[in-house]
């Protein structure tokens, strides 16, 4: 008895000074970014860091170099396309480590989950009006990635807009329907795809020193969707990988235990 309450005592006392030394350890990490803070210059000054020859070459030439008429875009997707193309591969990892983790007996845990969306259990309601709005959704997002070169939006808005309008769909009518359409092979064929179709488009430039494969798609115009060289295709593969990474993930985590 004596045993149970000495140990009782040490985990309250551990769990109070855990609680403790979190709350000074966040205090000083507020206090040191306040004062990180107070040392940066002041905004919009002309002397800033950020104002050098980088963002007026982004700005001036950006157009003439990447085609695009959205900056942010030729940034994203030719400036820096290799580090987008890193965080495509982010996402895909992180969506084969959590189908790693909740495999189970090697049965697909995705099809499965989907499986027990029965019909019986979802709102009419909920169901008639998904069935309107789904597709506005799914437009909007398409509407966003394909416009992403022209002004602004891009793959990784536009993807996120579709995985939203992909996860209502399986959420509402599930079961088959689901599916078939959005399977888990589905999705990861999708993937892998997407992933190696913008490796090989941009990998050309590692070799080529930084010139690109003729696309004979032209330089950005605004209005004009089928411009911007390889933006718009890189654009879609990114919208492909994000949307996909999205709702594999809220399909996988939607029974919120680890099978």
């Amino acid at each position: 008895m004596k045993n149970g309450v000495r140990a009782f005592a040490n985990a309250k006392t551990f769990a109070y000074l855990y609680n403790t030394f979190c709350v000074l350890f966040c205090l000083c990490l507020f206090i040191v970014l306040l004062v990180m803070v107070s040392f940066l210059p002041p905004f919009g000054s002309p002397d800033n860091p950020a104002h050098n020859e980088v963002p007026r070459r982004y700005i001036e030439q950006g157009m003439s170099e990447t085609g695009a008429v959205n900056v942010v875009a030729g940034m994203i997707l030719d400036y820096r396309a290799f580090d987008t193309f890193g965080e495509s591969c982010v996402l895909f990892v992180a969506v084969c480590a959590a189908l790693a983790l909740l495999r189970k007996d090697e049965r697909d845990v995705f099809d499965e989950l989907l499986h027990d969306m029965e019909e019986p259990t979802y709102d009419l309601i909920l169901r008639h009006i998904s069935r309107y709005i789904a597709p506005m959704i799914a437009v909007f997002g398409v509407y966003v990635v394909l416009n992403g070169h022209l002004s602004p939006g891009g793959g990784f808005s536009g993807g996120a807009i579709l995985g939203s309008a992909m996860i209502l769909y399986a959420f509402s009518f599930g079961t088959i329907e689901a599916q078939r359409v959005f399977s888990y092979d589905n999705c990861r064929r999708t993937m892998t795809g997407a992933l190696l179709f913008y490796a090989l488009l941009k990998g050309y430039s590692i070799f080529m020193g930084a010139n690109h494969i003729p696309s004979g798609i032209p330089l950005g115009t605004p209005g004009a969707i089928f411009s911007a060289g390889y933006i718009l295709p890189l654009n879609i593969a990114v919208s492909l990988v994000v949307a996909c990474t999205m709702y594999i993930l809220c399909i996988l985590f939607s029974k919120g235990e680890m099978l």
